[in-house]
């Protein structure tokens, strides 16, 4: 599992307008942390070129 630093949770939702909803707290924090996720799956060479991801998209859209 991916955590996020504390810090980093705190500054998000911070930027959070004034008025907002715990469901969107959420959506930020789990979205920071999929980020997290892809970034430390690209440092560690898990990914995927460009042209064979479109070559699977092209696939999943007929």
């Amino acid at each position: 599992m991916i955590t996020l630093e504390k810090n980093k949770i705190i500054k998000s939702l911070q930027d959070l307008p004034e008025e907002t909803t715990i469901e969107d707290a959420m959506e930020r924090l789990y979205l920071l942390t999929k980020i997290e996720k892809g970034i430390k799956q690209a440092d560690e060479g898990k990914c995927i070129s460009h042209e064979d991801a479109k070559k699977k998209m092209k696939k999943w859209l007929k």
